[in-house]
Parts: C-alpha cells; structure tokens; sequence
C-alpha cells in the first residue's frame, strides 16, 4: 500500500533578483477537486492557473494549467517527502538538499509527475537509484580522479571548450560530464553552462535539473528516455540501459545491475510502493 506523497516540509523559494519575493502558495492541488477556468493551486513549490474545467489532472503534466512560478509559504506534494529523501541518503555531501530538488522540478514537469502515484513514486525511486549509485549515496559532488578530467573536452565541435580543455568533468547526482552535453542542456535551460560549468558544482539547483535534463530528454545508449521508460511501463531495467547500454545490459556487467536493482528496490520500500515489472535489462 502507498504511504502518503504529501510531504510536510515548508516551501521557501528564493526571492530573485529580477523578479522580486515569490508569491505566496495558493491552496495544494487536489487530485479529487474539479477547478474552473482561473482557479489557482500549488503543486511542486509552484503556482498554477486552470485554463478551463478540470479535474484529476496534475499541474505540468498536462496543457490544462498555466505555470505562474515558484511560490512560498505552501508545502511540499512532491513524490519523495524530506524524510524519506534524508532515510535514502543518510550520508549525503550537505550541497545535495531537498530544496535544490524541489526548485528542480519547474525545469522538467512531468518528471514524477506522470500516470497513477504509484507510476509516479516508481519514476522518482528509479531517477534517485541512478543518482545515488553514480555519486556513491550523493557523496560526491564531482568526479574524483583529475587525471581524467582533460578526456571530457571535444574540441571537435565548433563551439569547442570555451572554460578550459579540463573544465567539462562530472558533476552532479550523474556526474554530468562532456563539452557538447554541457551545452545541451545550458541550451535548454537557460544556463550558460558552457561557459561556466562550474555553476553544477555551485548551485544544487542547478546539479539536479541537469540530471532531470538527462533523464528526460536523452536516450543515451538506449531507445527512449529514462521518463518514457518508466511512465511507459518498460520498466527500471530500460533506464540502466538508456544510462549505460551495453557496459551493463545484455550480460556487459551484471553485478552491476544487479546492484542499481537492489538500491531500487530499497527505495522503492521507502516509498511504499511496489517496484513494478521488468527490473533487468
């Protein structure tokens, strides 16, 4: 049976420089409550316009609500609440917060946001596996052999490494590396992260919405992305395969697989939810 996905922890964005205090949370949106054109509600630390009637229809996961920014004072409906959040990562490096993850969400709505709460509570368990495996229990904030780091540059593409040959290493909750994905992903969300990659380092903010970057919008090695992955029903097993392919998948590493699928299945009980079908890849 599903715990509860109302997490308690209180909302409190920062205010920025060009647009002022956020405004305060509108009432949290209710799955039961059918809202008319204009009702506001708050999902995800955001505030959210209805364009016409609706019901059961989750903010961002649908054209029905207009996105009217961070909001404060409100709580957090979040799939993962802060306590189950701080009960998988126990040993975490302080710059991974809770909050850095919720100011995240904006950047990729849907993500968890998606299909029943059980879908829903799958796809964040499967997204904080990959993230806990890849920094070691979010230890890690960026890679740790140096002597690699210099690999990371291609200067084969024509916008080149414009921060420094040694600047594209990993960092983050997937140690996000590379040049070229360095400016994908500042592309599509608004950051210069060619030009100063260290702002993944810098802000948590900013670390996991190039996680989300990855997890929603990039095949990688597989056939779909992470998200399609998981909202789809091809299962946690697809997602090894869109991170890593044939190093681990189709019998590349099976121990390690074997691993990711332990870890999901530990945070999946975290949740209270069932881990779904189709594990391996």
């Amino acid at each position: 049976m599903l715990s509860s996905l109302v997490a308690t922890v209180a909302l409190a964005p920062a205010a920025s420089a060009t647009t002022g205090p956020a405004a305060p949370c509108a009432p949290l949106w209710s799955a039961s409550t059918a809202y008319t054109a204009g009702g506001t509600v708050s999902h995800h630390g955001r505030n959210w316009t209805a364009k016409w009637w609706t019901r059961n229809e989750n903010p961002g996961a649908t054209g029905v609500w207009d996105d009217r920014e961070a909001c404060t004072g409100g709580v957090s409906d979040f799939a993962v609440s802060e306590a189950q959040f701080d009960e998988i990562f126990p040993d975490r490096n302080p710059f991974y917060t809770y909050q850095g993850l919720i100011d995240a969400l904006h950047a990729y709505p849907r993500f968890a946001n998606t299909g029943t709460p059980a879908i829903r509570a799958r796809e964040a368990a499967a997204f904080l596996t990959h993230a806990d495996f890849e920094s070691v229990g979010l230890q890690y904030v960026k890679e740790i052999n140096e002597d690699n780091y210099w690999r990371k540059c291609d200067y084969s593409r024509p916008y080149g490494c414009p921060a420094g040959q040694k600047a594209y290493y990993g960092r983050g909750p997937i140690m996000f590396s590379w040049n070229f994905n360095y400016k994908a992903a500042g592309d599509a969300l608004g950051l210069d992260l060619l030009g100063d990659p260290w702002l993944v380092e810098r802000d948590p903010s900013v670390a996991w919405q190039t996680a989300l970057w990855y997890w929603n919008t990039q095949n990688g090695p597989g056939t779909m992305t992470s998200h399609e992955a998981m909202v789809g029903g091809a299962g946690f097993g697809e997602t090894i395969r869109s991170l890593n392919g044939a190093l681990e998948c189709d019998g590349g590493n099976p121990a390690s697989v074997a691993a990711r699928v332990a870890k999901y299945e530990r945070i999946t009980s975290v949740l209270g939810t069932a881990p779904g079908s189709r594990l391996t890849c």
